[in-house]
């Protein structure tokens, strides 16, 4: 998991960098080919939170992410936008799985998800 900086927070002489905007690093295909399915959730005012807790809750999203170690491909904190990115194999049920036990990690994780218009 790869946690992006908050502006501002690190001393002139970071060696850190911005990261890429996640449209070149996020993964589509797998070895293999196979596309890639992903999803995101919301972890509200996380980046409003002392180190300490930050420190907690990324533990808490990574220890439910290695218990699905053999479906996850990618994963992207980014504590600016308070925002998880999965990126995971097409696995039956895993878009639905996966955040349910993140959420059970931690509990104020939402789940994004867009309503398809009815045709």
């Amino acid at each position: 998991m790869t946690l992006a900086r908050r502006p501002g927070r690190e001393p002139a002489e970071s060696p850190l960098q911005p990261a890429e905007p996640l449209w070149k690093r996020v993964p589509v295909r797998d070895a293999d080919g196979t596309r890639l399915t992903d999803f995101m959730m919301i972890i509200p005012r996380l980046r409003q939170r002392s180190p300490a807790e930050i420190a907690a809750v990324t533990g808490r999203i990574e220890r439910a992410l290695k218990a699905y170690a053999r479906a996850v491909v990618f994963a992207d904190l980014n504590l600016a936008l308070n925002l998880l990115w999965v990126s995971v194999r097409p696995v039956p049920g895993i878009t639905l799985e996966l955040p349910a036990v993140i959420k059970l990690y931690v509990p104020e994780a939402l789940l994004v998800s867009q309503r398809l218009r009815e045709t």
